[in-house]
């Protein structure tokens, strides 16, 4: 976990820090942390969408310029063809809904986090399709 929280460490998004690591086999298949696509101005430069916009955290995640860091770790790991079917993910704060729909589709087996997130929606998505989530005790 502390790997992951490194990575979160690069995060480009003003309002939190957020890191994941795609793991097979002791193996890292792939990193992300949240910020905006490549080319685009960052939220550190530009402003954030979400506070000039007023929304509030865990609301409307469609209203951001930024790609959370379970999406970027996946997109990662397909660009360069890298398969992480049956992997576990280890991220710094439990996946939102957007990103526990994604990971449970990529075949993520397990999940690791340690900081809670309360979205019941998520936490039910990924109990139906068997997908293991454990919060990671320091």
């Amino acid at each position: 976990m502390e790997i992951t929280e490194q990575v979160a460490k690069r995060a480009t998004c003003t309002r939190r820090q957020v890191g994941a690591i795609l793991v097979k086999d002791k193996r890292i298949l792939a990193t992300g942390y949240n910020g905006v696509p490549a080319g685009i101005t960052h939220c550190f430069e530009r402003g954030c969408l979400r506070e000039q916009l007023g929304i509030p955290s865990g609301q409307q995640h469609e209203l951001c310029r930024g790609l959370h860091a379970e999406q970027n770790a996946i997109i990662q790991a397909a660009r360069h063809g890298v398969p992480i079917e049956g992997s576990t993910a280890y991220c710094t704060a439990q996946p939102c809904v957007l990103c526990a729909k994604i990971l449970i589709n990529a075949g993520i087996k397990e999940i690791i986090y340690c900081d809670t997130y309360p979205d019941e929606l998520a936490q039910e998505l990924l109990s139906e399709s068997g997908t293991i989530l454990r919060e990671y005790t320091r």
